[in-house]
């Protein structure tokens, strides 16, 4: 899987956030996005996602050498994030089958499973919008990350999580990511150390900004 980011850019109203982005992000490497707070490192992770179109520029999708219209990227990506919401009314185990309608899992993974991972097996059956927010999160990361997808993004992937959380998610990235094109968007270095490639968010920012 490749990402070609070329002359991207996002403007809001007539405040540009991020400029001149020209980057190529390839499988099998862990890409750490650093920036302080109100940075941009969002944005970008949205513009990488496909879930926001770039105000200048181009952000294309190759699988191989094909390349992924932008209605079928969901298809090749899988994120988590504090401001994606899961569905609060479903149980914890309807929010894993009805993931499932959309991306499948890693072979091997059944849904219960996906349950034992996210160590909310005795929650199954209890509705989301019950669970803390360290719950949710787990539940967050664990279906992005057990998704069978090519690229998958993590922004601020620690967010709610006490020190046992921190250790499960890197568990859960060292286990599960490998060989694929993974996307840390950070500012704690906890979250994102064993990523091989740094992007500075700050050089992609306009004069005014």
């Amino acid at each position: 899987m490749r990402i070609t980011i070329s002359g991207a850019g996002k403007r809001y109203n007539f405040e540009w956030i991020l400029q001149n982005i020209n980057l190529t992000l390839n499988s099998s490497h862990a890409y750490a996005v650093l920036g302080p707070n109100g940075s941009g490192k969002s944005t970008f992770l949205q513009l990488v996602a496909g879930n926001m179109a770039p105000s200048t520029g181009s952000v294309q999708f190759h699988n191989g050498e094909k390349v992924v219209d932008a209605e079928n990227v969901f298809s090749v990506i899988s994120m988590a994030a504090p401001y994606l919401e899961l569905i609060e009314e479903f149980t914890a185990l309807e929010m894993i089958h009805f993931h499932q309608t959309f991306k499948r899992f890693l072979p091997g993974i059944q849904a219960h499973e996906v349950l034992e991972i996210a160590r909310l097996q005795p929650d199954g059956k209890k509705e989301v919008r019950n669970f803390s927010s360290g719950m949710k999160q787990r539940l967050k990361l664990s279906l992005a990350l057990l998704s069978d997808v090519p690229v998958v993004l993590l922004d601020e992937p620690t967010t709610n999580l006490d020190r046992e959380g921190v250790d499960w998610y890197l568990n859960l990235v060292k286990t599960y990511a490998g060989g694929r094109l993974l996307v840390v968007g950070s500012n704690l270095e906890r979250e994102y150390a064993f990523c091989d490639q740094h992007i500075d968010v700050m050089s992609f920012k306009s004069s005014s900004a």
